[in-house]
């Protein structure tokens, strides 16, 4: 156990943060996702620190901004997580590292005849009826622009160009089989490239917006729950334990007992391979995760296992401290160090997507304008107010 933080980590380590609502207890919690964000601000060299310091409340305080997102839009929460374990076992050879080779070979392409019956041509474990090469050119021009449509569509003519017969062709529909598992390795991949075209264009609005909101993804990246069909322990009858893990334990020992001192940023020569790695190695760790709370529910005594607690003037069904405390002493430093790990990632992440831009300067202490006033007023409204869309971590 430490009991000893860094001056300087410990003086941002005592700092709290308000605006969760205390019912939603959500990837690593709003408490952890501000943490590692702020954390990984003092990671940074000194040609960058100064302009994150500048605006570190921002940093900080918009981490939580992909959460909210969930409520205003479905295509949001797949960016959360990866569903490792729908795909197959470790090392997971079945999914393409690639995204639009993922989603060509798992999209399925299927005609609808003038009669309306529905006949399944390829894709989802059927071949194209043209060359891998051919075919992902194909997908990439007239297929992944469509990725954010409710639906997806060909023409009769596009059949035809592929050599696809096209008698009675009366429409040609495309439904993604993939991206219901999670894309969250691919997403992180796209936003290393975003904020490094952020850098070399010079946009300090857009370089906080996508570092900020990529700090998020990144530490969504190194919770084992994050990376499994059974993410709240749904399947093995351990409800819950998904907030258990990744908000109730830190938020009770962060303060007391991590250190926070992680070191400088480190250039990272494949970005995309990176983030698979983060991701395979949280996976690696669901079983423990979820044997260790299984076992300890059964010796635990049940009376003690779940208390209530006054929380922003309500009260709210958690696990007792004590039980908190022998599931945490009984992983051993998991939970910290994977807080850890996903700091110094962020950093890492950041610094890279500057370095790839050339090590530009970065304004001194001018205002910058983040994010559009009336586009976060209707992020916020959505949260306060809306449904989560697409898959709920609970």
């Amino acid at each position: 156990m430490k009991h000893h933080l860094p001056l300087l980590a410990l003086a941002i380590a005592l700092l709290t943060f308000s605006g969760a609502r205390p019912a939603d207890m959500e990837t690593w919690g709003f408490f952890g996702h501000r943490r590692i964000n702020r954390l990984a601000v003092f990671t940074l060299p000194p040609e960058m620190i100064g302009f994150f310091k500048q605006h570190i409340e921002f940093v900080t305080e918009h981490a939580v901004d992909p959460d909210k997102r969930r409520y205003a839009t479905r295509h949001e929460a797949v960016r959360h997580y990866m569903d490792m374990d729908h795909w197959g076992v470790y090392p997971f050879p079945e999914i393409p590292r690639n995204w639009l080779d993922a989603l060509a070979q798992y999209t399925e392409v299927r005609l609808v005849d003038t009669a309306g019956d529905t006949t399944w041509l390829w894709g989802n474990g059927k071949p194209a009826p043209v060359d891998d090469d051919a075919y992902r050119a194909f997908f990439r021009e007239r297929l992944q622009p469509q990725y954010y449509e409710d639906h997806w569509t060909l023409s009769c003519a596009d059949l035809e160009s592929l050599g696809q017969e096209v008698d009675n062709c009366a429409e040609v529909l495309a439904v993604d089989r993939f991206s219901e598992y999670g894309i969250l390795p691919y997403h992180l991949a796209q936003m290393q490239g975003r904020l490094t075209e952020a850098f070399l264009q010079g946009e300090p609005g857009r370089i906080l917006r996508l570092a900020t909101e990529m700090g998020h993804y990144i530490a969504d990246a190194h919770v084992p729950l994050h990376t499994t069909e059974n993410y709240n322990g749904q399947l093995t009858n351990q409800l819950g334990i998904h907030a258990f893990w990744e908000s109730r334990l830190p938020e009770l020992f962060a303060d007391e007992e991590y250190d926070f001192f992680v070191g400088p940023a480190e250039y990272l020569p494949d970005p995309s391979g990176y983030y698979w790695d983060v991701v395979l190695s949280s996976h690696r760790l669901v079983d423990s995760v979820l044997a260790i709370e299984r076992d300890l529910s059964q010796t635990f005594p049940q009376d003690l296992q779940y208390c209530y607690e006054e929380r922003l003037d309500r009260t709210v069904r958690t696990q007792c401290r004590e039980y908190a405390r022998a599931y945490h002493e009984r992983l051993s430093g998991q939970v910290e160090s994977r807080m850890l790990a996903a700091i110094r990632a962020v950093g890492n992440a950041w610094y890279t997507a500057w370095v790839d831009a050339g090590k530009p300067n970065l304004p001194g202490r001018e205002e910058v304008a983040w994010k559009d006033q009336e586009e976060q007023e209707t992020l916020d409204r959505a949260y306060r107010e809306g449904e989560q869309k697409g898959r709920s971590h609970e």
